[in-house]
């Protein structure tokens, strides 16, 4: 039996410098009032083999004889088999300014216990608003990434995904978007939420437009639409989205613990640095040998353990990084010195907990 314990010391010191980048204005906004709307809602998918949902799933059976009766037949509920129909959930994104006719993706999926949805055909679904308003109706084949494959009980496969299905241009709009019109008012909403990047676009508007914007807060910028664009309020907003913005974005570093992933921003910089590090491994080795007595004595067989132990420590890795240097050359350093992706984790969460990382630290 061995059992191995490793220590791991480490010492950093850092800093961060602010960097800019330049970036599309529409990249960093949207517009108040433009933006998808979310619509939702429930059918039935037909022409499985044999894959639909079972008998002691009743709402799919109810679900079909209401849409039998609508068509003239009237049929019982419990007298039907309806393995090759599946009850699913349509979902889809209606986008801003859609007009009836327009074409949109739709997402299938399955709310019962069909086993797959290859193969079908979705029947009519009108597809509802948070006001209960149908805006569009899909219909169609779907689009699996998976199947099933079955050999008999206890003798199949299954790969990805396939009781949720896709339908690219499978849902048509009937009703236009609940869109608001552009105004001669316009509120910029940021993406992120920041008192500098709300700043400088206001300033960039107002050098390039005149005194047209000011920052509300972090995350709403007011502009009022210029005299000779009050015609033609979606020309202003195409040229005011061409605009580039110097962002000031906070400096920041992703870390999976999972994964052992590690990613930081160009934003991240560090001051004169030294790194020293070292491992220690403890090793504990335990066997066991067996005693016995000699023939026709008294005594019995005992296991005696023999316990080894041994200690090994390798020698302190040192490195220093000057003054300027880049996060790029904070990793390579650190990878020179025979650091792994934990052992950087573990760095940077003790450099943040000391203060000395000028940078957040986001932990996934």
């Amino acid at each position: 039996m061995k059992r191995v314990i490793h220590f791991c010391f480490a010492l950093l010191l850092s800093a961060s410098f602010e960097a800019h980048a330049a970036t599309r204005l529409k990249e960093l906004i949207s517009i108040e009032g433009v933006r998808d709307n979310q619509l939702m809602g429930y059918g039935l998918v037909v022409g499985l083999r044999g894959t639909g949902d079972s008998i002691q799933t009743l709402f799919p059976a109810q679900s079909l004889t209401n849409l039998l009766e609508r068509m003239g037949l009237t049929v019982n509920p419990t007298a039907i088999q309806i393995k090759n129909t599946a009850a699913v959930m349509v979902t889809a994104d209606l986008p801003a300014y859609a007009q009836p006719g327009t074409r949109i993706d739709a997402t299938v999926s399955a709310i019962g216990d069909s086993k797959s949805l290859q193969g079908g055909i979705l029947l009519m679904t009108g597809l509802k608003g948070t006001d209960g308003q149908v805006y569009s109706v899909a219909q169609g084949p779907l689009v699996i990434g998976g199947y099933v494959a079955s050999g008999g009980p206890g003798n199949s496969t299954v790969n990805n995904h396939p009781t949720v299905g896709r339908m690219p241009n499978g849902a048509t709009v009937e009703r236009p978007a609940p869109s608001l019109p552009l105004g001669n008012q316009l509120h910029l909403q940021l993406q992120q939420s920041d008192f500098a990047t709300s700043s400088l676009i206001a300033a960039a508007l107002n050098k390039q437009f005149g005194d047209i914007a000011h920052a509300d807060n972090s995350a709403l910028v007011s502009v009022s639409v210029p005299e000779s664009f009050r015609k033609e309020p979606t020309t202003f907003v195409a040229e005011l989205e061409k605009l580039t913005i110097d962002t000031d974005r906070e400096a920041r570093i992703v870390v999976n613990e999972r994964t052992g992933t590690i990613i930081m921003g160009k934003q991240v910089h560090i001051s004169p640095v030294a790194i020293m590090q070292g491992n220690l491994t403890v090793e504990i080795q335990t066997t066991f040998e067996v005693s016995q007595p000699n023939p026709l004595s008294p005594g019995t067989t005992q296991v005696v353990p023999q316990v080894n132990l041994g200690v090994k420590e390798n020698a302190a890795k040192n490195l220093v990084l000057k003054d300027g240097a880049t996060v790029e050359q904070l990793v390579q350093a650190l990878t020179s010195i025979g650091s792994t992706p934990r052992d950087i984790i573990s760095i940077l969460q003790n450099l943040k907990t000391a203060g000395a990382l000028e940078a957040e630290l986001d932990v996934i």
